[in-house]
């Protein structure tokens, strides 16, 4: 018997929305909130307030594009691919447009 398992994948439900996403930078676990309405995603990270525009490629890829880049690394697009879905959560694939190094995380829809 063989199974074909397919990850859930409704991307609709997190265009808009407050998330948040916890990663490891040099050891130490650090959570970023942001808050997505279709083409605006503001930042907030340790104090700090980004603001960048995104443009939807389809229902479950998008660019994101600082709109005030402070250097070089920062004026360079990531491209975001939600990989799977679950009721208050999605897991998500990412990096600068046209590098070919991919990083996964996921982040998680934030009430407050």
């Amino acid at each position: 018997m063989v199974s074909c398992y397919q990850p859930q994948r409704d991307c609709k439900t997190f265009k808009n929305g407050r998330f948040t996403f916890t990663t490891t930078i040099d050891g130490e676990e650090k959570t970023t909130t942001f808050v997505r309405n279709d083409t605006l995603e503001i930042d907030y990270f340790e104090g700090k307030v980004d603001t960048a525009g995104v443009r939807w490629i389809n229902d479950c890829e998008y660019v994101v594009k600082k709109i005030n880049p402070q250097n070089k690394a920062e004026e360079k697009s990531v491209h975001m691919k939600i990989l799977s879905t679950t009721d208050d959560s999605y897991t998500f694939e990412y990096g600068i447009v046209g590098e070919s190094k991919k990083s996964r995380g996921t982040a998680v829809i934030n009430s407050q």
